[in-house]
């Protein structure tokens, strides 16, 4: 074996040690899950004001990491650094607000500077800490151990395995709050507008025109106000609905033109003779994407949306899913 293979045998067998280190510190959270963990949950979920994290170094963007988290999930959580806290920024911390405080030591000076605020104003403070009888740990209403037997650096130094766990827990408070406060996929997406899930998640109704920016007429309507609706709608076609808001059908300029066509003119006719009955409709929650698969399965440009009672609810346009960037 040469010098460069016995050093990249080397390197592969540290990184797997520190993958184990990391590994083995997450998986000895799983036995320290108690009581108090459910408290935080529910001192969490029970907030009146807002989630706020906080941190020094390698544990701020942990807290920073934390605060996204919860963010992204439906808690509305931000992340205030403590030494800019007691420098002025400290008024972003009210008495209803829930503060998550990360300190592997738990003596960190910024941070203890800062609870002294955080008690005189009542906010409740959650820590997340490697010493549990630490300043921080005792100080807090509910203090979470984040302990590890060794850092996965090899001088035992750099904050590896302590940030993995903490960082582990914070997403396991997370998770068990989204779950407690029903939170769902389409919650994620409205969350997420921008993002690729959020897209793929997007329903029809987030796009959708509604009421008089849907061209509708009823059953009865005549030639000049089929002709008026689709004018004034802009979509190349008009609803047809009974006098309850049941969808009965759908006329498109198309249908006018070959009507036109074939009889030559459009004296005495009513919506009924140009309609199509059963024209292609979505329901309420249907994807977007689903919505466009359709249009471009018929080779169609409108789509119309219903309800479960066939009750029209509005009209999604090729044009407005060209603005979501689904394609």
């Amino acid at each position: 074996m040469t010098t460069d293979d016995r050093r990249d045998e080397d390197d592969l067998q540290l990184a797997r040690q520190v993958l184990a280190i990391e590994g083995d510190a997450v998986h000895a959270l799983r036995n320290r899950i108690d009581r108090k963990f459910v408290i935080a949950v529910e001192l969490l979920e029970n907030c009146k004001g807002r989630v706020i994290t906080t941190g020094i170094g390698k544990s701020g963007i942990i807290a920073k990491k934390i605060a996204a988290t919860f963010s992204s999930t439906g808690t509305a959580a931000y992340f205030v650094h403590p030494s800019e806290a007691v420098h002025g920024d400290v008024g972003a911390i009210q008495s209803e607000d829930v503060v998550v405080g990360l300190s592997h030591s738990g003596e960190t000076p910024e941070l203890l500077r800062l609870l002294e605020r955080i008690r005189r104003l009542g906010s409740t403070l959650i820590a997340l800490t490697g010493v549990p009888d630490s300043t921080l740990a005792e100080t807090a209403d509910i203090a979470l151990d984040c302990s590890v037997q060794s850092e996965a650096c090899p001088l035992n130094l750099a904050p590896t395995a302590s940030t993995t766990a903490t960082l582990a827990l914070g997403d396991a408070l997370a998770m068990v709050l989204l779950t407690r406060k029903g939170f769902k996929e389409e919650d994620f997406a409205n969350l997420h507008p921008g993002g690729e899930l959020g897209k793929r998640l997007l329903r029809v109704e987030r796009l959708m025109h509604v009421g008089d920016d849907v061209p509708s007429i009823t059953v009865d309507a005549s030639a000049d106000d089929i002709i008026s609706a689709m004018t004034d709608g802009g979509f190349g076609l008009t609803c047809v609905l009974e006098e309850d808001g049941t969808l009965a059908g759908l006329i498109t300029d198309g249908d006018l033109r070959r009507h036109v066509q074939k009889q030559h003119t459009v004296t005495n006719i009513t919506a009924t003779d140009l309609m199509t009955s059963e024209p292609q409709t979505v329901t309420l929650g249907t994807l977007a994407v689903e919505a466009l698969n359709i249009m471009e399965r018929k080779r169609i440009t409108s789509l119309l949306v219903t309800d479960s009672n066939n009750k029209l609810c509005g009209l999604v346009h090729l044009h407005d899913l060209w603005g979501t960037e689904l394609f």
